[in-house]
Protein backbone atom coordinates (compact mmCIF):
# COMPACT_ATOMS: atom_id res chain seq x y z
CA UNK A 1 0.00 0.00 0.00
CA UNK A 2 1.52 3.52 -1.05
CA UNK A 3 1.28 6.46 0.77
CA UNK A 4 -1.05 8.11 -1.40
CA UNK A 5 -3.04 4.74 -1.39
CA UNK A 6 -3.76 4.49 1.95
CA UNK A 7 -4.26 8.30 2.26
CA UNK A 8 -7.33 7.97 -0.33
CA UNK A 9 -8.24 4.92 1.92
CA UNK A 10 -8.25 7.34 5.13
CA UNK A 11 -10.11 10.00 3.88
CA UNK A 12 -12.86 7.43 2.37
CA UNK A 13 -12.84 5.73 5.94
CA UNK A 14 -13.16 9.03 7.60
CA UNK A 15 -16.46 9.97 5.60
CA UNK A 16 -17.99 6.87 6.19
CA UNK A 17 -17.25 5.85 10.04
CA UNK A 18 -17.95 7.45 13.46
CA UNK A 19 -15.49 6.27 16.07
CA UNK A 20 -15.08 3.85 18.43
CA UNK A 21 -16.43 1.66 15.65
CA UNK A 22 -16.34 -2.41 15.31
CA UNK A 23 -14.72 -2.63 12.12
CA UNK A 24 -14.77 -5.51 9.58
CA UNK A 25 -11.28 -6.72 7.97
CA UNK A 26 -11.28 -9.06 5.13
CA UNK A 27 -8.54 -11.22 3.54
CA UNK A 28 -7.62 -13.82 1.25
CA UNK A 29 -4.36 -15.61 1.61
CA UNK A 30 -2.76 -19.13 0.12
CA UNK A 31 -3.49 -21.87 2.97
CA UNK A 32 -0.67 -22.11 4.45
CA UNK A 33 -0.21 -21.64 8.60
CA UNK A 34 2.40 -19.47 8.20
CA UNK A 35 0.41 -17.22 6.19
CA UNK A 36 -2.61 -17.20 8.70
CA UNK A 37 -0.43 -16.86 11.31
CA UNK A 38 0.73 -13.60 10.30
CA UNK A 39 -2.84 -12.05 9.54
CA UNK A 40 -3.71 -13.26 12.96
CA UNK A 41 -1.12 -11.84 14.57
CA UNK A 42 -2.01 -8.11 13.10
CA UNK A 43 -4.95 -8.20 15.70
CA UNK A 44 -5.64 -7.98 19.52
CA UNK A 45 -6.22 -11.12 21.86
CA UNK A 46 -9.85 -9.74 21.33
CA UNK A 47 -10.83 -9.10 18.10
CA UNK A 48 -13.36 -12.10 16.29
CA UNK A 49 -11.59 -13.86 13.77
CA UNK A 50 -13.13 -16.44 11.23
CA UNK A 51 -12.00 -18.05 8.70
CA UNK A 52 -13.32 -20.84 5.34
CA UNK A 53 -11.07 -22.10 3.28
CA UNK A 54 -12.31 -22.20 -0.35
CA UNK A 55 -13.53 -25.10 -2.40
CA UNK A 56 -10.35 -26.31 -3.70
CA UNK A 57 -8.71 -25.72 -0.50
CA UNK A 58 -5.49 -23.59 -2.17
CA UNK A 59 -7.09 -20.45 -0.49
CA UNK A 60 -8.25 -19.50 2.74
CA UNK A 61 -10.50 -16.19 3.40
CA UNK A 62 -9.93 -14.26 6.92
CA UNK A 63 -12.31 -12.09 8.26
CA UNK A 64 -11.58 -10.08 11.41
CA UNK A 65 -13.69 -7.71 13.39
CA UNK A 66 -11.89 -5.71 15.94
CA UNK A 67 -12.98 -2.27 17.77
CA UNK A 68 -11.27 0.33 16.08
CA UNK A 69 -10.57 3.66 18.31
CA UNK A 70 -9.53 5.74 15.49
CA UNK A 71 -8.71 5.79 10.97
CA UNK A 72 -5.19 5.50 11.94
CA UNK A 73 -5.31 1.73 13.59
CA UNK A 74 -7.35 0.65 10.82
CA UNK A 75 -4.94 2.08 8.61
CA UNK A 76 -2.68 0.84 10.22
CA UNK A 77 -3.12 -2.85 9.92
CA UNK A 78 -3.29 -2.82 6.51
CA UNK A 79 -0.28 -1.55 5.82
CA UNK A 80 1.13 -4.24 8.06
CA UNK A 81 -0.82 -6.32 5.72
CA UNK A 82 0.45 -5.58 2.32
CA UNK A 83 3.86 -6.48 3.49
CA UNK A 84 2.58 -10.38 3.91
CA UNK A 85 3.19 -12.46 0.75
CA UNK A 86 0.63 -12.94 -1.78
CA UNK A 87 -2.37 -11.24 0.37
CA UNK A 88 -5.39 -9.65 -0.92
CA UNK A 89 -7.25 -7.40 0.43
CA UNK A 90 -11.86 -7.54 0.09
Amino acid sequence: MTDEEAEKFKNTLQESLTFPCVYMYKFIVKSENRNIALVENLFEAGAEIFSKESGGGKYISITVSQVSLNVDEIVSIYKKAAKIKGIIFL
